[in-house]
């Protein structure tokens, strides 16, 4: 158990029962519960609330209709895909010594197959040009759906682009969004980005913009790869996605 601690340092005990079963320990979770108290290895928990980072601007360009309407689920690899941006801050010494706030954004596109992040951007900055580059990838990512794709996200500016909107028509791809203020149309994204500031960020003190960066970049590798999901049955988005592809 404190082998498996080091590397998933925020599992709690259904997760750690379940990957003492991974490794061939058949162990009640109650008694798994009871030993994680007694090992003191119980998950130190940040709750701190921060305001909601938003893109939306009004209506600058094409708003689009909600065409999932909260319906996330799909049996098919690549079919629906969700994106939004978040905002972080770190801290930097300025010329003088003194600590000044700063801020870093992430943009990923998150498949709801098996809620895998399939393409992310980081910057410093909101800004057109890397969240259409992470629009690139998750299309190139993607093409092998044997269906028309959607792709979702909330009516942020970046999201009513031109550049945008035609991108995803020029590939035939549908492009829905969430109705405004409604943060529950993309709740998978929301519940990602709480995930990940609950497990990497709340209670921690960054003091560069590499320093995040790289946490970030390590922690979506381990969110993809080993973070098991319950949904999925207790796989991570990529053994859950692998072991279907060996069926089809």
């Amino acid at each position: 158990m404190k082998e498996i601690r080091k590397q998933h340092k925020d599992y709690g005990y259904r997760r750690m029962n379940q990957e003492l079963r991974k490794r061939g320990c058949i162990v009640n979770k109650k008694k798994v519960q009871r030993l994680m108290q007694k090992l003191a290895l119980q998950v130190r928990s940040f709750t701190r609330k921060s305001r909601k980072y938003s893109s939306y601007r009004g209506t600058i360009g094409r708003i689009a209709k909600n065409l999932l309407n909260r319906h996330f689920c799909t049996s098919v690899v690549h079919q629906k895909i969700t994106t939004d941006t978040t905002e972080f801050k770190y801290y930097e010494k300025d010329s003088s010594n003194v600590l000044q706030i700063k801020k870093l954004y992430l943009d990923p596109f998150m498949d709801l197959y098996n809620s895998e992040i399939i393409s992310y951007r980081i910057s410093k900055r909101p800004n057109a040009e890397t969240i259409m580059e992470a629009l690139g990838e998750a299309i190139e990512r993607t093409k092998d759906c044997p269906f028309r794709r959607t792709f979702h996200s909330d009516q942020g500016w970046a999201y009513q682009m031109k550049a945008y909107s035609h991108t995803l028509k020029e590939k035939q791809i549908y492009q829905g969004m969430s109705r405004k203020g409604n943060c529950l149309d993309n709740s998978p994204m929301e519940n990602f980005f709480g995930i990940l500031k609950q497990e990497l960020y709340h209670g921690r003190v960054y003091k560069s913009y590499n320093e995040l960066k790289q946490a970030i970049e390590k922690y979506i590798y381990y969110y993809n790869h080993s973070r098991m999901k319950e949904k999925l049955g207790w796989k991570s988005p990529i053994e859950f996605r692998k072991e279907k592809e060996i069926f089809v």
